[in-house]
């Protein structure tokens, strides 16, 4: 019993490993630093580039941190951009995506349709990583009036049809058949609605491989991940074999990438297949660089943190990478 709780208590514990940001680099941080003001309604889009497009973090994650350096590249393309930190319970804002997938779906929904109403666009583009690739499919396809506003979906490591965990979840026949049942509900009791939710065999990877499509009309999408991908395993979940369905390794273009779950979010190559999708040139060559392998240290900030006086959310992010490096051994 003690050694299935060890595996319950680092699953729940991947909630802050995946959160856990790599070292930035000067021109990382100096992307960062021209970023716009967050969510600005009164951002005027360039001619190539008209629609919005919301950005979705993944499982306890915040949009400062995990898709931050994303978003401000694309801004500095010409893009217009959104985000919000979904799914973290009231006091405890460091941490989101925490909340059940069906329950944080209805705020992202709401951005979505906050975006569409403000800023007048006729659709509007989403990235995800992560848990948040998951969403930029599961929203959608669930939430009501959301799919005919998109245009293009770009999901980054979506846990698709279920992730192992690291392959923690193939330790579960060792603890007898209602073991998978036993996991869900502690994993649940503890907070961590989603670490069920998408793995293996949970009831939101049930809901959205239905039997009916994963992808809907007039959706164009993309799913990137990486071979080196140690968290949602196999690498092969995230991909959708449907009609239309862009499904690329990172490798496929940049062979020596080295990128994990976390890096992918952080790794110039990525958002350079991102843009590629975004403007409709999949496929189109680009400059490799060596991406960031799965771990590092905390990154600045959005909006940049005065690393001398950092603010009290930073020693939470600080504490967040204390436990990353715990389960990380």
């Amino acid at each position: 019993m003690m050694h299935f709780i060890k595996v319950a208590a680092a699953l729940s514990g991947l909630a802050f490993i995946v959160s856990a940001s790599p070292a930035a680099p000067v021109e990382l941080l100096a992307l960062q630093s021209r970023a716009t003001k967050h969510n600005d309604f009164s951002c005027k889009p360039s001619a190539d580039h008209p629609n919005p497009v919301v950005l979705l973090h993944g499982l306890g994650a915040t949009y400062y941190e995990d898709i931050n350096f994303l978003e401000a590249f694309l801004q500095s393309k010409g893009f217009c951009t959104y985000s919000l930190t979904y799914g973290a319970y009231d006091g405890f804002p460091l941490v989101g995506g925490l909340k059940p997938i069906d329950e944080s779906s209805h705020q992202i929904a709401d951005l979505i349709n906050e975006v569409h109403a403000k800023t007048g666009a006729n659709k509007i583009d989403i990235v995800g990583h992560s848990e948040g690739g998951f969403q930029s499919l599961y929203v959608p396809k669930f939430r009501e009036g959301i799919s005919s506003l998109v245009d293009h979906i770009v999901a980054i490591a979506p846990p698709t049809h279920g992730t192992t965990f690291a392959n923690l979840l193939n330790l579960l026949p060792l603890f007898g058949k209602d073991a998978r049942e036993n996991l869900g509900e502690i994993l649940e009791k503890v907070g961590c609605a989603p670490c069920n939710e998408i793995s293996t065999g949970g009831p939101s990877i049930a809901k959205l491989n239905d039997g009916k499509p994963i992808v809907q009309p007039g959706n164009k999408v993309t799913v990137i991940t990486s071979k080196h991908d140690e968290l949602v395993t196999p690498t092969t979940t995230s991909f959708i074999q449907e009609d239309g369905v862009n499904n690329i390794y990172i490798q496929d273009y940049c062979k020596s990438d080295p990128a994990g779950h976390i890096g992918e979010a952080y790794d110039t190559n990525v958002w350079n297949l991102v843009l590629n999708s975004l403007e409709d040139q999949v496929g189109r060559k680009f400059l490799c660089l060596a991406g960031p392998p799965v771990s590092g240290a905390i990154t600045q900030t959005r909006g940049g943190l005065d690393l001398e006086n950092p603010p009290a959310v930073w020693d939470g992010l600080k504490y967040k990478m204390k436990l990353c490096r715990t389960f990380s051994g």
